[in-house]
């Protein structure tokens, strides 16, 4: 038995510390048995990683048609990739079985890439069972707990769980572990212009300025006042401000707005009933200090008949 659990620590220890394979001792090649393609190491008794350790063929995994991390700048790769050589792979990827016989992605797709560019043919990987929705859900935490994704990532990956696997903002918040307002707020970014949703991506603006822009509601000044913040380089609590100062603005040139169409409603109902009085047509052009009629008429007959309607002799 004892035997046993060293030769399982031995595997552990030799896959999941080295990346790249190192020339084994003569003794050791004797003691081991010959590996099979793609050897089941261990069972990992992580709460986190419930699954068997692998090590498997890199090019029978495909990517995750959930993954929500769609930039993987290649100086983070070159980096994680030195490490890898240096010192091993430290943490397992997860990965699922396939119908057809390969493996599904479900995190670690940077450390796949560095394994890759290395010319690693194997790599270690946790194979769970998961649905679809458990895939995807697991792919997404383990972003947002490393905090790899920008908000506009987050917030297209959360809007991808609801779409793709018809679930409710509350459902997604208990799997994620998050509160639902969050996840609201994070769904609301993507009712914003794409020039601010790339401002957001590259970290110009933070969720913070977002949801200033997001208090105003005339859209129409969102992008305007998104450059106004990125000029400025304001703080949030700056931002805020100003948005407070835009809506006080923008509620003030309302109410004018709705005073002058009213104004105008009436000055057009006044210049029908004369045209129609009259039976001409007729423009009123007021103001509250001074105004006109003009009135048109089509030669000396129809200027004495329109008099007469206004009691005027010639």
């Amino acid at each position: 038995m004892s035997a046993e659990r060293k030769s399982l620590g031995r595997g552990l220890s030799s896959i999941i510390k080295a990346g790249i394979k190192k020339p084994a001792a003569p003794e050791a090649k004797k003691a081991e048995p010959s590996r099979q393609p793609e050897q089941q190491v261990a069972q990992s008794t992580s709460g986190a990683l419930r699954g068997l350790f692998s090590e498997i063929l890199t090019e029978k995994i495909t990517l995750s048609p959930y993954q929500a991390r769609k930039d993987f700048p290649q100086e983070q790769i070159d980096a994680l990739a030195e490490s890898i050589a240096s010192e091993g792979l430290i943490q397992p990827i997860l990965v699922r079985k396939t119908k057809d016989g390969g493996y599904e992605l479900i995190a670690g797709e940077r450390r796949l890439r560095a394994c890759k560019k290395l010319g690693l043919k194997r790599i270690v990987a946790c194979v769970q069972e998961a649905s679809d929705v458990s895939a995807a859900v697991k792919g997404l935490i383990e972003n947002l707990q490393r905090t790899d994704l920008n908000p506009m990532e987050e917030a297209r990956g959360l809007a991808n769980l609801m779409a793709n696997f018809h679930l409710t903002q509350e459902s997604v918040a208990q799997r994620l572990g998050k509160k639902r307002p969050s996840v609201a707020n994070s769904l609301r970014l993507l009712t914003l212009p794409e020039e601010i949703q790339g401002y957001i991506s590259t970290g110009r603006l933070t969720q913070g300025h977002a949801k200033a822009i997001l208090s105003i509601e005339d859209k129409t000044l969102h992008v305007p006042f998104a450059r106004q913040i990125i000029e400025r380089d304001m703080t949030v609590r700056a931002a805020e401000e100003a948005a407070l100062r835009f809506k006080k603005e923008a509620s003030r040139v309302g109410t004018k707005t709705r005073e002058k169409a009213a104004q105008d409603a009436v000055v057009k109902d006044l210049q029908k009933r004369i045209s129609q009085r009259l039976g001409a047509a007729v423009i009123l052009n007021h103001s509250p200090k001074k105004g006109k009629i003009i009135i048109e008429y089509i030669g000396n007959d129809d200027l004495q008949r329109i008099l007469e309607l206004m009691g005027v002799r010639a």
